[in-house]
C-alpha cells in the first residue's frame, strides 16, 4: 500500500523493519526519492524523534544530504529529497542503525546454467566417411523451397561429401552483439534453385559429344544470359514524393487550424490589480521583506508554511527617555534627559492590532533599564571627551550602586512608547509607516516574559495558534523573526528572516516549561515565533537564561500565549481575509495559478498590509505567462508529428505499390 502524501508514488525503492523508501514526481513533475517511517513505528516511543534527528543531522552535516520537503508531525512521518542526490532515503534508513534491502530492478538476469551460443559450428575431426556406390538419382524435379531456411537447433551434423557452396557460410547478422551499437547487415538469403529437368547428369572424360575429353562448361562462350534491368520508374518515385509532401503539408495545416494557431490570440483582460491596477501597487514596487522561497527550499511544506506566517510579523521598537541620578541627592548626571531604545519581534494575534511580543523588550526590570541608560550616557561623554571608550564598561560598572533611571521627576517613571512595523522595518523610525501602540499587559520573567501590546492600525494579517503544541526534543521546527545586517543598528534596516531548528531538550524557565532549540536568529530575534509545517505557532522566541550570554534559543510555549490572551480577553482568530490568503497558497503549490491570483486579490482589500500576498501573486503571475508561453510554442510538436505522419503513411502506400508491380513483372 503506498502512503499517503503530496506526491504521486511511482514505484518501491527498498524497504526495512522501520519504514520504506520510495521513487515519487512532486505537483510540478519532479522526481524525488521519499522516505516514510511507518504509522506504527512512529508510534513508539523515540523513533519518531530519531527519525527527525537523523534527518535533520544528515542535511546539516558537511557533504550531507539536504532534504526538499519533510513532514516530522505526520501520521507516518516522512521526508523527501531531490532525485539527483542519489540514495539519500537509503542513507537516512542505514544512519537509523536498521537493515535495508534494495527491491532488484526490473529485468535483472536470475542466476542459471548457460545457454548455447549461437556462431561457427566446430569442425568435425577426421575425414568424411565415403559412400559406397555410386549415386541414386532422385526422382522427380526438385521443388522450389518457399521462404528462407530455417536455423537448425542443435550443433551441425556430419555429411557426405563435400559441402555445397554458400550453405554454411557464417550469418554475419549472427556476428554482431545486440549491444554494440553498429547496425546489424541484413542476411544473406540463397536464392531459390529453379526446376530442373531429368536426372542430374555428371558428363566425364571421352563423353559423347566431347571429343576432345573437354568439359564443355568450361568453353569461353557464355552460356547464361543475364536478365535485363528493369526500367526505373521513376516517374512514380516522383509521383509517391509529392503526394507524400502534399500529404505532410495538409496535415500540419489541419492541425493548425483545429489548434487555433491560424487565428490571433484575443486580448485578455488584466487580472484585477496587475501593473498598477486595483489594489495592488505595481509589481516593482511589492518589497515584503521576506522571500519565503529564497530563505527555505522552493515548493516545499517549509516554503508554505513560511508563507503564511510570516506576514503577522512585527518589528516592535521601544523607546525609553529620563535622567540617571545619583540615588542619594536625586541630582541628575545630566542636564538633558537619556534616551535608548529597545528593538525585538513580535507577532500579530488578533487582527485589531493586538501583538504579542517580548516582556523584557518593552517593560524591562529596574536595573535593566538604569544599565542600559549609563551606557548610553557613558557614549555620549565618549563624543564628548569627557570619557575615554575603554573607560566605558568601568565607568557603567562604578555606577550601577549608586544610581536611579527615573522621569522628571525623582519619583516618576521614565518615559516609554512603543512603535511597530510590519515588512521592512528601519530603527529609529517614529512617523508613518511606523505604527504607535499601548502596552496592556505583561508577564514577569519567570512566568513566561511576554507582553501584550495594541497597534493604532486593524486589518493585520494573524498568525494561528496551535493549542495543543508541546514541541519535543527532535522536533524539526522553523524560527521567524527580524535581523539586520547593518553595522550601525541606530538607523538600521530589518526584515523578517527564518532558520530551520531542531528542539534539543526541554526545561524549565522559571515556573514555565520550555524547549531549547540548535540555534537561533540573532539578538532580535526574541519575541518572534517557532512554527510546525502548517504555519502554526507552537512557541515564542525568549532568551535562554541557562546558556552564558543568554542565546535567543528558548521558545515560551504556547499555553503561556493563551494564557496572557485570556487575561486581556482577546481571542486569536483568523479572519476571512487570512483565510483567502490561505486557500491562494493551496492553490499556488497545487499550480493553479488563476484560482490563487483571484484568491489574492481578494486579499488586498481586506489586508493591504499583506505584502507577501502580493508577492506571491505576481509569481502566480509570471508562472501563468509562462505556463501561456510555454503551451504556445509546444503546439509545433504535434504539428510536425501530424505531417510526418501523413508523409509517412503516404509513402508506405507508394512502396507497397511499387513492390506489387515488381512482383507482377517477374
Amino acid at each position: 500500500m503506498q502512503p499517503e502524501g503530496p506526491y504521486r508514488y511511482t514505484h518501491m525503492l527498498g524497504g526495512s523493519p522501520v519504514g520504506k523508501a520510495w521513487a515519487a514526481v512532486d505537483g510540478q513533475g519532479r522526481f524525488v526519492t521519499v522516505a516514510v517511517l511507518d504509522a506504527t513505528v512512529a508510534a513508539t516511543q523515540g523513533w519518531r524523534e530519531a527519525f527527525a534527528g537523523t534527518a535533520n543531522s544528515l542535511a546539516q552535516a558537511p557533504g550531507g544530504s539536504p532534504f526538499t520537503y519533510a513532514d516530522f508531525s505526520a501520521a507516518a512521518p516522512w521526508v523527501a529529497y531531490a532525485a539527483e542526490a542519489g540514495p539519500a532515503a537509503e542513507k537516512l534508513f542505514r544512519a537509523l542503525g536498521v537493515d535495508y534491502q534494495p527491491v532488484p530492478p526490473a529485468g535483472t538476469p536470475v542466476p542459471g546454467p548457460p545457454q548455447p551460443v549461437s556462431g561457427a559450428p566446430q569442425s568435425v575431426s577426421g575425414p568424411p566417411a565415403p559412400i559406397s556406390g555410386p549415386p541414386q538419382p532422385v526422382s522427380g524435379a526438385p521443388q522450389p523451397v518457399s521462404g528462407p531456411p530455417q536455423p537448425v537447433s542443435g550443433g551441425p551434423q556430419p555429411v557426405s561429401g563435400a559441402p555445397a557452396p554458400g550453405l554454411n557460410a557464417p550469418n554475419p547478422a549472427k556476428t554482431q552483439p545486440p549491444w554494440s551499437g553498429a547496425a546489424s547487415p541484413a542476411p544473406i538469403q540463397p536464392h531459390p534453385p529453379g526446376p530442373v529437368s531429368g536426372a542430374p547428369m555428371s558428363p566425364g572424360p571421352g563423353t559423347a559429344g566431347d571429343e576432345f575429353g573437354l568439359d564443355p562448361f568450361a568453353a569461353p562462350v557464355r552460356r547464361i544470359q543475364p536478365s535485363a534491368r528493369p526500367k526505373r520508374r521513376t516517374g512514380l518515385w516522383a509521383a509517391v514524393a509529392a503526394l507524400a509532401l502534399v500529404a505532410a503539408v495538409g496535415t500540419g495545416a489541419a492541425v493548425w487550424a483545429l489548434t487555433g494557431e491560424g487565428d490571433p490570440e484575443p486580448p485578455q483582460a488584466a487580472p484585477t490589480g496587475v501593473e498598477g491596477s486595483g489594489n495592488f501597487p505595481d509589481p516593482a514596487e511589492v518589497n515584503p521583506g521576506i522571500k519565503p522561497w529564497a530563505q527555505v527550499p522552493p515548493y516545499s511544506p517549509e516554503e508554505r508554511a513560511l508563507a503564511i506566517a510570516a506576514p503577522s510579523l512585527v518589528f516592535v521598537e521601544a523607546v525609553f527617555t529620563g535622567f540617571v541620578r545619583e540615588a542619594k541627592s536625586n541630582v541628575p548626571l545630566s542636564a538633558t534627559p537619556v534616551t535608548f531604545k529597545r528593538r525585538c519581534s513580535g507577532f500579530v494575534a488578533n487582527a485589531d492590532g493586538h501583538v504579542v511580543t517580548n516582556g523584557q523588550c518593552v517593560q524591562p526590570s529596574a536595573e535593566v533599564a538604569r544599565e542600559r541608560a549609563l551606557y548610553t550616557l557613558g557614549r555620549i561623554l565618549i563624543e564628548q571627551d569627557k570619557l575615554s571608550a575603554t573607560e566605558l564598561d568601568g565607568y557603567v560598572r562604578g555606577k550601577m550602586g549608586t544610581t536611579i533611571f527615573t522621569g522628571d521627576q525623582p519619583e516618576a517613571d521614565p518615559a516609554m512608547q512603543v512603535f511597530a512595523q510590519l515588512n521592512i522595518a528601519r530603527g529609529d523610525l517614529t512617523a508613518s509607516p511606523a505604527v504607535p501602540a499601548q502596552l496592556e499587559h505583561v508577564l514577569a520573567p519567570d512566568g513566561g516574559n511576554l507582553a501584550l501590546v495594541k497597534l493604532a492600525q486593524s486589518g493585520l494579517p494573524t498568525a494561528e495558534l496551535d493549542p495543543a503544541a508541546a514541541p519535543g526534543a527532535g522536533t524539526a521546527l522553523l524560527l521567524i523573526g527580524y535581523q539586520t545586517g547593518d553595522s550601525d543598528f541606530r538607523a538600521a534596516t530589518y526584515t523578517v528572516e527564518a532558520k530551520q531548528v531542531q528542539v534539543s531538550t526541554t526545561g524549565r524557565q522559571g515556573t514555565v516549561e520550555v524547549a531549547r532549540v540548535n540555534d537561533d536568529l540573532g539578538i532580535y530575534s526574541h519575541g518572534g515565533i517557532a512554527i510546525d509545517t502548517r504555519g502554526r505557532v507552537v512557541g515564542v522566541i525568549d532568551n535562554d537564561r541557562a546558556v552564558n550570554g543568554g542565546a535567543n534559543r528558548a521558545l515560551v510555549p504556547v499555553s503561556a500565549v493563551a494564557g496572557l490572551l485570556n487575561e486581556t480577553g482577546v481571542e486569536n482568530e483568523i479572519t476571512d481575509a487570512d483565510r483567502a490568503y490561505r486557500s491562494g497558497l493551496d492553490a499556488f503549490f497545487a499550480g493553479r495559478s488563476a484560482d490563487a491570483i483571484a484568491q489574492f486579490d481578494a486579499v488586498a482589500e481586506a489586508s493591504p498590509a499583506n505584502l507577501v500576498a502580493q508577492a506571491y501573486r505576481q509569481n502566480a503571475i509570471d508562472r501563468s505567462r509562462l505556463e501561456r508561453d510555454s503551451s504556445g510554442s509546444s503546439n509545433l510538436l504535434p504539428i510536425l508529428l501530424a505531417g510526418l505522419g501523413g508523409a509517412l503513411v503516404v509513402g508506405l502506400v507508394g512502396a507497397a505499390v511499387l513492390v506489387m508491380r515488381r512482383r507482377s513483372s517477374y
